[in-house]
């Protein structure tokens, strides 16, 4: 698989999530931009990864000015934080970029449980998502199901599926090929966009699930071809 010159943008990077997935990135060799709402935060936070992972090609900018970094640009935000910062990038994204949010309405959002969820008027934080970027920007959902701490523990070695949903194959495919970059994901096609509102739910079920029996599981599907349906 090729390496991409364009680094990868995540918003939310000094969180748990944005953290773990950048800390795997830079591993893989990937140039990352961890974005905050604090400069100094970000450059923080990319120290440590820095630190932790000697050879990483990693920089820490403010969410609008990291979100100008590329064409793919990854949200890895708390659900409380999506609508805020989705407005404070209304300017920095341009036409022709995708943004793949990987947000999921917990209802720890509101001091709920988190192995409940909040709905979403639009259907799902990605549905929310697209209706709040610039026009000519495209939502991707990906990234629920895998676990930060597992993410973030560097003797962790994944095996698990990451359901993309989408509403163009070729969108999805571009944001696949960055997900498997990480060794042990594998990105499965999920469907249009409007099935996040499906995908986004199995977050609160795998925490009840982790809880109950003290891991960090995720999910794997069965039966799928081994040939590449990214293709």
């Amino acid at each position: 698989m090729t390496t991409p010159t364009e680094p990868i943008p995540i918003i939310g990077g000094t969180g748990a999530l944005g953290a773990g997935l950048a800390r795997r990135w830079a591993k893989a060799g990937i140039p990352i931009v961890i974005g905050s709402r604090s400069a100094e935060r970000a450059e923080e936070a990319a120290a440590k990864i820095r630190e932790a992972v000697p050879e990483a090609d990693v920089t820490g900018l403010e969410n609008r000015e990291a979100a100008q970094q590329a064409e793919i640009v990854f949200l890895t935000v708390p659900f409380r934080a999506q609508s805020e910062n989705l407005n404070n990038l209304r300017e920095a994204m341009r036409p022709g970029q995708i943004l793949v949010d990987c947000t999921v309405p917990l209802a720890a959002a509101v001091s709920g449980k988190a192995t409940r969820s909040l709905g979403v008027w639009q259907g799902s934080a990605a549905q929310q998502a697209q209706e709040m970027v610039p026009d000519g920007v495209t939502v991707v959902a990906a990234l629920h199901t895998v676990g930060a701490p597992t993410l973030a523990d560097p003797n962790a070695e994944l095996d698990e599926d990451i359901l993309v949903c989408g509403d163009k194959k070729a969108d999805k495919a571009r944001v696949a090929r960055l997900i498997e970059l990480i060794p042990g994901l594998r990105a499965v096609n999920a469907g249009a966009l409007e099935m996040a509102r499906i995908v986004e739910q199995l977050t609160p079920m795998l925490i009840s699930v982790n809880s109950r029996y003290k891991v960090h599981a995720g999910i794997k599907l069965t039966n799928l071809p081994d040939t590449d349906h990214w293709a």
